[in-house]
């Protein structure tokens, strides 16, 4: 997967507590390693890179990863700090903060699966934020010329109008690179039961609306052979089993290259555990 690979951005998303940090984690320093230079950025709230490279990542920076071959970067992003910095940006006199936030805008490779759906959906709230704005612009710009002829300011109001309608076009600049197969694939992360396959299922069908390309299914936590009579190990197999069938048969996953991860007896947690995993998913 990674050697020769032409794509440059892989979204990893599903239902909380399913491994998502972890295998994105892992796919990173599978790229740094191979000696791709790389930045993972997580969007979820509930932020863990910095428990999955035992190592702070907090502050909403871009931080390098000590371990990999090749330049590996990390950062956490706040989507309520940046929820905040918007509203901030769309009330600043002279518009001024909309050019900061803009600049700090960043692609998440994590993501929870409706926090995905949703910033494929922000062009579209953009856009109907945006058209009222205008509509404002409109019924104050003779005014605004006149204050300017009378007191010589530049119309910064109106400023802030054109630079979010550059955000909104920046934002349907990644809607459609996440829909380019070319460059871009989206990866669902699950685990082995109804609850998260049925999840997963309804995700699949979402990105499919949205026309993001989905080629794998990772099943993360797979219990692995065993010869005991562990009565609650046979059970949980037989449960995982169930759930491994009906990935089979559900129209949305069937079609999905399915990767089995299995559920190990060690912590993910540091880049060389991180390798150790992913050299079993990502083949």
């Amino acid at each position: 997967m990674v050697s020769g690979t032409k794509r440059k951005y892989y979204m990893l998303g599903g239902k909380g507590g399913v491994g998502k940090t972890s295998c994105a984690a892992s796919l990173a320093v599978k790229f740094a390693n191979s000696g791709h230079p790389t930045l993972v950025v997580s969007t979820d709230p509930a932020h863990s890179l910095s428990d999955s490279f035992a190592q702070d990542l907090t502050g909403g920076t871009l931080v390098p990863v000590e371990g990999p071959d090749s330049p590996l970067f990390a950062l956490e992003i706040n989507p309520e700090k940046a929820r905040e910095e918007f509203r901030s940006a769309t009330q600043k006199n002279g518009g001024t903060g909309v050019q900061d936030f803009m600049n700090g805008m960043g692609l998440g490779m994590l993501a929870d699966q409706g926090h995905t759906l949703r910033l494929l959906s922000l062009p579209d709230f953009l856009d109907a934020s945006i058209g009222k704005i205008l509509k404002f612009r409109q019924k104050i710009a003779s005014a605004t010329s006149a204050i300017k002829s009378v007191f010589g300011q530049e119309e910064t109001r109106l400023d802030a109008a054109d630079k979010l309608e550059k955000l909104r076009e920046r934002m349907v600049k990644v809607r459609e690179l996440f829909r380019d197969t070319d460059s871009t694939e989206f990866v669902i992360v699950t685990i082995p039961t109804v609850m998260a396959v049925s999840e997963s299922s309804r995700l699949r069908a979402s990105l499919k609306k949205e026309n993001v390309p989905v080629k794998r299914l990772i099943v993360n936590q797979i219990l692995p052979p065993s010869a005991s009579d562990c009565k609650f190990c046979a059970m949980k197999r037989k449960d995982q089993s169930r759930a491994l069938d009906m990935i089979r048969n559900d129209t949305e996953l069937s079609s999905l290259e399915l990767i089995q991860a299995p559920l190990v007896d060690v912590e993910i947690r540091g880049v060389p555990a991180l390798k150790f995993l992913g050299d079993i998913i990502w083949k």
